[in-house]
């Protein structure tokens, strides 16, 4: 029914965003606070009224698309509700609606408008639309799985429950899930007269007659199933989906955070079974997720997945359409996937280190400055360690692809990285091809200055062993690889930070001394807080980057 929406901001700031051309699966994913949840409360508002909201701040429109009259005509029958002995109906006018809320519409003019919306978007929203239009909150979806009437067999079915009840190949499909899931099987019991129930069975029926049956084996089957209300909120929220997707009537679904009560390899198994499910069909499936699991469930199942990243900081909104191609590429490549580099998507920033030790040390140094000294901490960034310093590029490159400010934290011995190891190492800053070749030359030089003190750059003071003419030099090269989110620790390496502290060792071992001398509880005098200058403002330095709305080094 969705054949495009357009949103008020795009990829970058000052560009115009284009029409998304809607998939079965809109994925809507970003940092806390981006707009996530609120796009799904605009675009049902819009299924209901039919209208642009001026108070959106989000969506700007919505283009629908018409109904082949034979379609229309049977999707007519699906909201068309029998009047009572006491309601007046006009001619040719049918009532529609669903639950306690029925209107009185003209029949031939809702089969015009369900095959040209144009004609009258709030009538085809408010006549037949937001009847077809279901969100999904925490708990809404759990609310799914509560018994149903069981209806008139004799009559279309009006419910998910009835729908499963009667048709043995859905039925089958939302079994198939629910055992791969949790190992149990999924049945709907009708041996509470007039009520449909949802048990999970520790066998499959024997037979249909012994699940659908009202008989002494029939009662014996379901007595022994666990009852739905009684599973954990993640079972109940997992099989509401599922049964909602699979037998729901509803054209549009809205799901704010699927994810909720369930673990990650669950998220994932609901991502793959909703795309799957939503294959090849009029119905389109908006979704907002933190969870890396459920996207990848969802691009892996091969259904067409449209991926948007939202953004929203010192009031610049961006969206931006992920390739589908592009997250998966990053997951088959082991070191990405082993850094856990998808979780970025969740992130507003993202900082990428050379090992797991400086990681650990400067997310600790971060979460110090936010509790103490927040103007130079960084909010809501994620951390990620690279294998070396030459795998830093690895993971910064892709994710500033995927437009997530990604800033790349080295040693100052990526100096003696010549070649096309250092212009790699440029380009995955996106810095400007015309000046990498001057860098590069720079770089040479100001390697030289050090390999002529006769001392190890890394250890022995990093810049400081420069003159000060050569030391410019040096800052200079350094400010221009921070312009474009590339840092290097001018002062040589990991272990040169807090040398009041006198740590000692390298790697791991430096850093469990460390965290020892930097104290853990801020209550005592040992503990260590922020100041003003080494590696607290170099997080600072960091921030500035990142927080800069036109940053360079991210493609737009």
């Amino acid at each position: 029914m969705i054949n495009s929406l357009t949103l008020k901001f795009g990829r970058a700031p000052g560009i115009a965003a284009a029409p998304l051309t809607t998939t079965p699966i809109t994925v809507f994913v970003g940092p806390n606070h981006s707009g996530k949840s609120k796009v799904l409360q605009e675009i049902f508002s819009y299924c209901r009224e039919g209208v642009n909201d001026a108070n959106n701040v989000i969506l700007k429109s919505l283009e629908l698309a018409g109904l082949p009259l034979e379609e229309a005509r049977d999707r007519i029958k699906r909201v068309t509700l029998t009047a009572q002995p006491n309601e007046s109906l006009a001619l040719g006018n049918i009532f529609v609606g669903k639950g306690q809320h029925k209107l009185q519409v003209p029949l031939a003019r809702l089969e015009d408008i369900l095959q040209k919306p144009t004609q009258s978007m709030n009538a085809f929203c408010q006549w037949f639309l937001q009847f077809n239009t279901l969100m999904l909150d925490g708990r809404s979806r759990i609310g799914l799985v509560g018994n149903q009437p069981a209806g008139d067999l004799q009559q279309m079915p009006a419910t998910s429950f009835q729908v499963l009840f009667t048709d043995d190949t859905r039925r089958k499909e939302v079994r198939r899930i629910i055992y791969d899931a949790f190992g149990l099987y999924f049945t709907i019991d009708p041996t509470r007269l007039g009520e449909l129930r949802l048990r999970l069975a520790p066998r499959t029926p024997n037979s249909n007659l012994e699940e659908r049956g009202i008989h002494s084996e029939a009662v014996a089957y379901h007595a022994a199933a666990l009852p739905i209300e009684q599973a954990s909120d993640g079972v109940k929220a997992f099989t509401g989906i599922i049964t909602e997707i699979i037998a729901g009537d509803p054209q549009i679904m809205l799901i704010d955070e699927p994810e909720a009560f369930l673990h990650p390899a669950l998220a994932y198994t609901l991502g793959k079974e909703i795309s799957l499910a939503s294959a090849g069909s009029r119905k389109r499936l908006f979704v907002s997720t933190h969870s890396s699991s459920f996207v990848m469930g969802c691009i892996q199942s091969g259904t067409p997945v449209n991926i948007v990243r939202l953004t929203y900081r010192r009031n610049v909104a961006t969206a931006r359409l992920l390739p589908s191609r592009d997250i998966l590429r990053l997951m088959r490549n082991p070191l990405l996937r082993s850094t856990g580099v998808l979780n970025g998507l969740f992130y507003e920033f993202v900082i990428v280190t050379e090992s797991d030790a400086d990681r650990a040390f400067y997310q600790e140094v971060n979460e110090r400055l936010l509790r103490f000294k927040p103007e130079l901490g960084i909010p809501n960034c994620l951390f990620l360690n690279a294998q070396n310093k030459q795998t830093v590029r690895t993971i910064i490159r892709p994710l500033r692809e995927l437009g997530i400010p990604a800033a790349g934290v080295v040693d100052i011995d990526v100096l003696k990285e010549g070649g096309s190891v250092w212009t790699d190492f440029l380009s995955s800053g996106f810095v400007p091809e015309m000046e990498q070749q001057p860098l590069g030359s720079l770089r040479a030089a100001v390697l030289q200055k050090f390999t002529a003190t006769g001392k190890d750059m890394k250890r022995d003071g990093g810049i400081d062993l420069l003159s000060a003419s050569e030391r410019e030099a040096a800052s200079n090269l350094f400010d221009k690889l921070a312009q474009y989110g590339l840092f290097v620790v001018r002062r040589g390496e990991l272990e040169s930070w807090l040398p009041q502290l006198k740590a000692s060792g390298h790697g791991p071992s430096w850093l469990i001394e460390v965290f020892e001398k930097m104290g853990e509880d801020p209550e005592t005098p040992k503990y260590l807080r922020p100041a003003a200058d080494d590696v607290w403002e170099f997080i600072g330095f960091i921030r500035t980057w990142l927080a800069e709305p036109g940053r360079r080094g991210i493609p737009s």
